[in-house]
């Protein structure tokens, strides 16, 4: 119970960054460079702390989950595509890494427009 009260306090500290970070970088183009910088450095982090550079987080497995669940899993969920595609290229299995990206990415934007659609019409009513 007390390692589920810490992921969620370290989800809060990443979620709370990632909003700062909203804040500070300026989308007045439209292009969601926030969003992609977070899911970079985040991708970058997760990956970085799973291929073991600190000796400390692999070693202890509930100090790993704090960081890699709790504080990038909400500063960033597209971290973990990225390195769960990567550990399926270092596994040598390219075609499902491939059908991996495909399917997230379909996946995600017709669930995407799926909820965009489903909310605007409850707005609508």
């Amino acid at each position: 119970m007390k390692k589920l009260l810490w992921i969620g306090l370290a989800g809060a500290a990443g979620a709370i960054i990632r909003v700062a970070i909203g804040h500070v970088v300026s989308n007045d183009s439209g292009f969601p460079f926030s969003t992609l910088g977070v899911n970079i450095v985040g991708t970058f982090l997760l990956c970085f702390i799973v291929a073991g550079a600190f000796r400390k987080l692999a070693a202890d497995k509930q100090l790993q989950d704090i960081v890699t669940t709790g504080f990038l899993g909400s500063f960033t969920t597209f971290s973990a595509l990225s390195m769960e595609t990567i550990l399926l290229m270092e596994k040598g299995q390219i075609l499902l890494a491939g059908l991996y990206i495909i399917l997230s990415i379909i996946g995600g934007l017709t669930a995407g427009a799926l909820g965009f659609h489903l909310g605007r019409k409850k707005v609508r009513t």
